[in-house]
């Protein structure tokens, strides 16, 4: 076993656990999804009817700007209100590259009709995978760009949100390719917060990540209802 599958078999047994810790908290804009928080949570004091309350504050993605395959830039703005799936790969990537994303194909398969849910693919080889060579990966892949964003930027900005989405991403010129990468899906709701990882390469994990999709597509339509509600 070489040293990213053991990274990542670590990897997935520590969401395993981190998962079960989190499972039964509660709160937050989106407790109707029956969906755990993933990452760090801070209580903090917030003032209510005059008096002081604990609240939870959860990690939120932070802003973001890459290019995709169209020379569009994508920002967090861009996915707004909006649930959406994210991974790391590389177009060269010799091992767990094609298989995540026939996977991803499925989920794309999936929701490719609902207007609330977009894909969010980053390379980690951007001095390669320029946007020609995303756009062409794209065309093959038969995808549509409004729908399946594959993005490119700065390297570091690459790696950076890598970690604030709690997965690896960076260059080892030991593993094959290059680079190593975590296979995950992650699944970020429409306030950034994440929601759910899991193996992109395991079919059985797939099946459950578009099981658990609707649960936040629910609770972000029902949010729209009652903003539309409070504005009449």
């Amino acid at each position: 076993m070489n040293r990213s599958s053991i990274s990542n078999s670590g990897f997935v047994i520590l969401l395993v656990l981190l998962a079960g810790l989190l499972q039964g908290c509660s709160g937050g804009p989106d407790a109707n999804s029956e969906l755990p928080y993933l990452g760090e949570r801070q209580v903090v004091q917030r003032e209510s009817g005059g008096q002081q309350v604990a609240d939870t504050v959860y990690h939120r993605i932070p802003d973001f700007a890459f290019i995709n395959q169209d020379s569009q830039v994508v920002t967090s703005l861009t996915l707004q209100d909006k649930v959406y799936v994210t991974d790391f790969f590389f177009t060269t990537c010799p091992t767990i590259c094609p298989k995540m994303k026939s996977q991803m194909l499925r989920v794309y398969e999936a929701f490719k009709d609902e207007p609330q849910l977009v894909l969010l693919s980053h390379t980690i080889d951007p001095a390669h995978d320029t946007v020609a060579v995303l756009r062409d990966y794209a065309e093959r892949l038969q995808v549509s760009s409004d729908k399946w964003h594959f993005v490119t930027g700065e390297k570091d900005s690459i790696y950076d949100i890598a970690l604030q989405y709690m997965v690896t991403a960076q260059e080892d010129q030991e593993e094959p390719g290059g680079f190593v990468h975590s296979g995950a899906f992650v699944l970020v709701d429409q306030n950034r917060h994440v929601r759910g990882i899991y193996d992109g390469t395991d079919p059985a994990q797939v099946d459950k990540l578009i099981r658990d999709i609707p649960a936040l597509l629910d609770s972000n339509k029902k949010k729209k209802k009652k903003q539309d509600a409070d504005t009449q």
